[in-house]
């Protein structure tokens, strides 16, 4: 079980916070630096100083880091062209030395869209969209080079494209893919992804949608055992009590419904719920930091949580 670090910067929080954040995650051990990709807040918080953009962020960050992965749960596919996306992300991923992971998912969040005058098509046109999106950024980097690529679909025509730059990991960086939906959603994680992601489910959850992919990857003649499957969950730990429910205040949640509901307890509780995802079959699970102030946070999973985990959870996943 790897743990990777996972923030949602749109809620609040300046590159300088998330730079602090990523290299504390790196220098701490943890294996990725993940943000996600939204341009408006969620909920009762101020959003201040408003939001960063996810692969401006990155960009800089392959320059401020030398081990970390990095990468996006998920870049929002109604916000950027498919060829100039292909270009970004293969540039961030060479400026990193091949660090980079692509998470892509196809929009979900009407109100940025409106904010920010970004057309926000019907679901269908949505997930339309992200099948040609993944068809024309995959397509790109996988292309040869000194060879063309070319795409005629309803929503995206590429003609005679030099494919470049190409990224530096070959064929491409790692695909991720999540969601929930019964068909379409394995049908292109099977077809594209290297990673299909659970995100806020319970382990059980995640045991239906993992053999679902699992089976649509089987059906489509591709080995199952290729796909890796993850999770993230949000997670709240606290050495004892009294610093748990002062995380969970922070934050403005719970602490019962944290722990229904994600990672949240002394470490020896997180420990536990870990294990059960494991079980479920995730080897990668992301810990979505809520309260980016908190490095404390980051140094207690890593110490409690992180150098502990193989003994507890290593041996679950099926």
């Amino acid at each position: 079980m790897k743990l990777r670090i996972f923030t949602e910067p749109q809620q609040g929080a300046s590159y300088a916070t998330l730079r602090t954040v990523a290299k504390a995650a790196e220098d701490l051990g943890f294996d990725a630096f993940f943000r996600s990709d939204h341009y408006l807040k969620m909920g009762g918080v101020s959003g201040l100083p408003g939001p960063t953009d996810a692969w401006a962020t990155l960009a800089a960050l392959a320059a401020e880091t030398s081990r970390i992965r990095l990468g996006t749960l998920m870049t929002c596919g109604t916000f950027r062209l498919p060829g100039p996306l292909a270009i970004t992300v293969a540039q961030v991923d060479e400026m990193s030395g091949g660090r980079v992971e692509f998470g892509l998912g196809a929009g979900w969040y009407e109100a940025e869209h409106t904010a920010y005058g970004i057309p926000f098509p019907s679901l269908r046109e949505r997930f339309d969209r992200f099948a040609e999106q993944l068809a024309v950024i995959t397509g790109l980097w996988q292309t040869p080079a000194g060879q063309t690529f070319s795409y005629d679909g309803k929503y995206y025509r590429v003609a005679e494209s030099p494919a470049l730059p190409k990224p530096a990991q070959q064929p491409r960086p790692p695909v991720i893919i999540g969601g929930g939906g019964p068909r379409r959603t394995p049908e292109l994680a099977a077809r594209y992804a290297d990673e299909f992601n659970a995100a806020f489910v319970s382990p059980d959850k995640c045991v239906e949608l993992y053999e679902r992919v699992r089976a649509t990857c089987s059906a489509a003649g591709r080995d199952p055992a290729t796909m890796t499957f993850s999770a993230a969950q949000i997670v709240c730990c606290g050495r004892d009590e009294a610093e748990v429910n002062r995380r969970a205040a922070a934050i403005g949640r719970d602490p019962q419904e944290l722990r229904t509901n994600g990672l949240a307890g002394t470490p020896e509780e997180v420990l536990a719920k870990i294990a059960a995802f494991a079980q479920a079959g995730a080897s990668r699970l992301y810990l979505q930091i809520m309260d980016l102030s908190d490095i404390a946070h980051l140094e207690l999973l890593a110490e409690e949580v992180a150098n502990v985990l193989p003994d507890v959870a290593g041996a679950g996943s099926r």
